[in-house]
């Protein structure tokens, strides 16, 4: 990463009034990205510093078109200039920019962090320890458990949660570290005014009224656009020390959270699935590739221990111990992939016919599991009991 302003220009207070405005003018000005402007900054100093600066000089560092773009007076960007410094002075809103002391630590030191960031909510809440959580946007049943149930055992442990609001994996793992000791973190794709989909606006305002945040790079009234979810994935992974893969596809934006974790020197997770489901496929890829292979929430927290604060750095040694002296956790929380209440005495015959591959009712009719309707029947109750997923396919899966 370039150099930031000289020690001469850096603040040990929020920039205000001015300063502020001039830090939006620069992330405002189209065609000016995070590289160009961190190249400014190292060359000028603050963003002050960048306008007064001639043109010649200016245009030397990023070049003339660029140049006169950031220079010229644009009307419409001092319009969006106004409604962010507007919108920022309402209660729990902040911006957040490279030289501020609130400015997450862990992000400055990732190759490409965001000159601005908009926030609501906690910035304390990105400063915490965290993991991130991330998966498919149309998981099985048992990855949405496995996200919300590893989202609360790692919050329970005080591991901060950070992921990206989509639907799926992304809801699951918000919603079960919500009312967590380490609480959760949303990095958006859109700007921090416009939750995407708008169906999770009621989750966003849940997160920053539990005590996290809604962050966002993207300015206000940036709608959804497939280019800014690579760059909101890259946030991710800047925030956290690790990234824990739930359920992928080979082709999904998850693999490229994964991808630019490994860029940022962060710990990439992933939990195995079966093989014939398309959705584990991503997560075995990304463990033949040296991905740390997850089964319980022990083996994130013990491979984070050297980074984690120390009363964080123990949390799995110290879960085991209480989970064989008998103890509780809270509410029936259960760690995942620890031994689950125990199944009845008698072995369920349905069951022992499913094995634990995904199967069609016309499978387990074949293996004489009973009638179409009966084997139908049945599989509901294991479904509504947690015993068995359907599959998006339609066909049904055992749970381990």
């Amino acid at each position: 990463m370039p150099p930031l302003p000289p020690a001469r220009h850096e603040r040990a207070v929020s920039f205000q009034g001015p300063e502020r405005a001039a830090w939006l003018r620069l992330s405002l000005t189209p065609g000016v990205g995070p590289a160009s402007a961190r190249r400014l900054l190292g060359a000028f100093g603050l963003p002050e510093e960048i306008f007064a600066a001639r043109f010649d000089a200016v245009s030397r560092i990023i070049g003339a078109t660029l140049a006169r773009s950031l220079l010229d007076a644009d009307p419409a960007r001092e319009r969006a200039v106004g409604q962010a410094l507007e919108w920022s002075s309402m209660a729990g809103h902040r911006l957040l920019v490279l030289g501020d002391p609130d400015y997450p630590a862990r992000l400055l030191e990732t190759a490409d962090p965001p000159v601005l960031l908009y926030l609501r909510g906690e910035p304390a809440a990105l400063a915490r320890p965290a993991l991130a959580i991330v998966g498919s946007r149309a998981p099985s049943a048992g990855g949405t458990s496995n996200a919300s149930a590893f989202a609360r055992a790692v919050g329970d442990a005080g591991l901060t949660v950070v992921s990206g609001l989509a639907r799926g994996i992304d809801a699951a793992a918000h919603a079960g570290a919500l009312a967590t000791a380490g609480g959760t973190v949303a990095v958006l794709g859109t700007g921090v005014d416009l939750v995407y989909p708008a169906a999770h606006s009621g989750l966003a305002d849940a997160i920053v009224a539990a005590g996290g945040a809604v962050i966002s790079e993207m300015p206000l009234g940036f709608g959804p656009r497939k280019t800014s979810f690579p760059r909101r994935n890259r946030v991710i992974a800047g925030l956290s020390l690790g990234v824990l893969v739930v359920e992928a596809a080979v082709r999904s934006g998850s693999l490229i959270t994964a991808r630019q974790a490994l860029e940022a020197g962060r710990e990439v997770f992933a939990i195995p699935g079966s093989i014939h489901s398309p959705l584990a496929r991503g997560c075995h890829l990304l463990i033949r590739q040296g991905a740390r292979l997850v089964e319980g929430t022990d083996d994130i927290l013990d491979e984070l221990a050297p980074q984690l604060p120390l009363p964080l750095a123990g949390a799995g040694t110290r879960r085991r111990a209480a989970l064989s002296a008998g103890a509780a956790l809270p509410d029936g929380a259960r760690i995942p992939n620890e031994p689950r209440p125990t199944d009845p005495a008698v072995p369920d015959p349905l069951l022992e016919r499913m094995g634990w591959d995904p199967v069609g009712i016309d499978t387990l009719v074949s293996r004489q599991a009973g009638d179409s309707a009966s084997v139908a029947a049945r599989l509901l109750e294991l479904e509504l009991a947690g015993r068995v997923d359907r599959l998006v396919d339609g066909r049904f899966q055992r749970r381990a």
